[in-house]
């Protein structure tokens, strides 16, 4: 699949769109390698980043959570870009009413977790009004609380950050979960900035799982998502 021009952007559900597609299967490869990770160690709650915006990051945490759904995991997928928002997008629902409400809301889900018919095992909490401190509400101890309620709840936790490279969001969510993805852009993004961008989450001992590396052409194929585990030389 061509990438869109930024005003041609859509927004794919191609895991569900189109389960018997080569990239479809990379997604199902995603979610395999995330169990393997999960062997020894209790992760239910994962951060999606990237090193800058436009990467993808977004895409592959949807077709990642339908693919767990597919799989009988009960998922929430949650918006916490709470600067360029765009999970809403992607499944056609209303955004004003999510994550930023309950944190002002001690903590409160009320009506704000969201169903999903097309597929049965997600459940989605857009991001809400945009705040004016997104840094703050994100590092609140109401966020933390949530979360941890949350992962009793579901399989797993989905969190959806802006990229790492720019703000410090998906650093600080980061602290408050088990794993943490880092989706780049072949032949877009720069060594450099993955590297800069892993460098912030280790700062703050972030669990880093590995990196989704996006738009991978074959010859005569879709583009494709592939998974691979960090290395030191990264």
């Amino acid at each position: 699949m061509a990438r869109k021009n930024k005003k041609e952007k859509t927004y794919t559900k191609i895991a569900l769109n189109d389960p018997k597609s080569t990239t479809a299967e990379a997604f199902r490869t995603l979610r395999t390698n995330i169990q393997f990770a999960n062997i020894d160690k209790n992760i239910k709650s994962i951060v999606m980043t990237s090193s800058n915006p436009d990467e993808g990051k977004s895409t592959v945490l949807v077709n990642l959570a339908i693919t767990m759904a597919h799989a009988d995991q009960k998922v929430l997928l949650i918006d916490a870009d709470l600067r360029k928002p765009t999970i809403h997008k992607y499944f056609e629902v209303a955004e004003s009413n999510g994550l930023t409400n309950i944190l002002m809301d001690n903590g409160e889900e009320g009506n704000r977790i969201q169903m999903i018919p097309e597929v049965p095992g997600i459940h989605i909490i857009t991001s809400g009004p945009i705040p004016p401190n997104p840094s703050e509400l994100l590092s609140s101890e109401q966020m933390k609380k949530f979360i941890g309620k949350m992962k009793e709840k579901y399989d797993f936790v989905l969190i959806d950050a802006p990229p790492v490279g720019v703000v410090t969001d998906a650093a600080i969510l980061s602290t408050i979960v088990e794993g943490t993805l880092l989706v780049c852009r072949q032949g877009e993004t720069l060594v450099e900035s993955v590297q800069f961008a892993k460098e912030k989450l280790e700062k703050v001992n972030a669990n880093i799982l590995g990196v989704v590396l996006n738009g991978v052409k074959r010859t005569g194929k879709k583009y494709d998502y592939y998974y691979y585990n960090y290395s030191e030389e990264a």
